[in-house]
């Protein structure tokens, strides 16, 4: 089974620039959540309440430690899921372009 949660927008204080530790920007989470299920499923509610609020509270500098971070709580919080994309994306921070990193772990491996 795979769960896909795309363009889950809000903002937080992420960024290692001074103005971003000052104000809060736009992030965009894309996630695709793979996992065998056998009757008891990933509530994929919990699943955005669990990142917004770990974005927010966690007011990462880099996005790399927040795909890091996020991914192993995730896998902590829902310890069915056997393999996960994260991509975050800062579409505002530059005027000219968005970025986003994003990386997929298989836990199984």
């Amino acid at each position: 089974m795979k769960i896909y949660i795309e363009n889950l927008h809000f903002t937080c204080i992420i960024g290692i620039l001074d103005f971003e530790r000052e104000n809060e920007q736009e992030v965009i989470i894309n996630t695709e959540i793979e996992y065998l299920f056998h009757k008891e499923f990933i509530n994929y509610a919990e699943v955005v309440d669990f990142i917004k609020t770990r974005m927010i509270n966690q007011k990462f500098f880099l996005i790399e430690d927040a795909i890091q971070d996020l991914s192993f709580e995730l896998k902590n919080k829902f310890p069915q899921i056997d393999t996960l994309f994260l991509k975050i994306t800062k579409p505002s921070i530059l005027p000219d372009c968005v970025v986003s990193v994003s990386d997929t772990i298989n836990f199984n491996s």
